[in-house]
């Protein structure tokens, strides 16, 4: 239970290749996109990766480093379709295992439990069961004899979140409109990572904000690093809004181009040469 803070290396060197990493945020929301430029900046590859996803599955898939992806959508928000992640998928990059955002979110809460899987009325009815190999139902053992998804669990190796706030005991608070599920990801991983906008003393949690923000237990928090910004080009409310420029920018610019001017050095040379993208565009 004591400090748990660390840097973003010091995690990347904590992984793997060849893990089930989860990635929390939700499309181009809080995403911890300095602990993904950070395992880009590795040679880190053939994950698995459990994401509702964003612009970290896009980068990741770009790079090659993912083997499988399993998602419910992967997106922009203010652009529909992950540009780079398309790509990747039309090219036969990465295997998918696509499966509806409750269904997902299921498998996220039965890993949490520690059980095989939970059941679920999403999906039924749907095409879900014919793409989703080795997706099966079970039948309520009650009178109503209701059929169900039997979601499986969505264990992963690791996870990686991005909240507002955290103390150093690994204890994380949002702040915005919506935790998404950032939680149940630290809770269905064998090792969970926190970057947050600012490390506060345990006390600051509280003090202005309910305790219902604290969704984000020390216990099951491995490590935390500060990262202010962390979360760009994604939207960290209240702290910060989606990018939307440099978002366009991203999603307009070969892959190539991009990672040679943005992700080759560490976080603080990202956060430098976005400045100076800036500049140039007169901002």
């Amino acid at each position: 239970m004591g400090d748990k803070t660390m840097t973003a290396d010091e995690v990347v060197a904590r992984l793997e290749s060849g893990m089930t990493l989860g990635i929390g945020g939700w499309g181009s929301r809080r995403k911890p996109m300095a602990l993904v430029r950070a395992l880009l900046r590795s040679q880190i590859d053939d994950l698995t990766v459990v994401s509702y996803g964003g612009p970290d599955v896009g980068m990741l898939a770009a790079a090659g480093r993912i083997r499988q992806l399993v998602t419910a959508f992967v997106t922009l928000d203010s652009i529909p379709l992950e540009p780079h992640y398309r790509a990747a998928r039309e090219r036969g990059g990465l295997a998918l295992r696509e499966v509806d955002e409750g269904m997902f979110l299921w498998g996220l809460q039965a890993a949490a439990y520690r059980l095989p899987f939970l059941p679920v009325r999403a999906g039924i009815g749907s095409d879900v069961m014919r793409a989703g190999p080795g997706l099966r139902t079970v039948t309520s053992p009650y009178a109503d004899g209701e059929t169900f998804v039997a979601m499986p669990a969505l264990r992963m190796d690791a996870a990686l979140v991005h909240v507002n706030r955290a103390d150093r005991l690994g204890n994380g608070q949002f702040l915005g409109p919506d935790p998404y599920f950032d939680d149940l990801f630290c809770e269905a991983a064998d090792a969970a990572y926190v970057s947050c906008e600012r490390i506060v003393d345990t006390a600051e949690l509280t003090r202005e904000a309910a305790p219902q923000s604290l969704l984000l237990k020390r216990l099951a928090v491995t490590g935390v690093v500060e990262a202010p910004n962390g979360a760009h080009f994604t939207s960290c409310a209240p702290d910060h809004g989606r990018d939307e420029e440099f978002q366009r920018y991203y999603a307009s610019t070969p892959w190539p181009e991009f990672a040679e001017r943005f992700l080759g050095r560490e976080e603080a040379a990202y956060q430098a040469a976005v400045r100076d993208w800036r500049k140039e565009q007169g901002r």
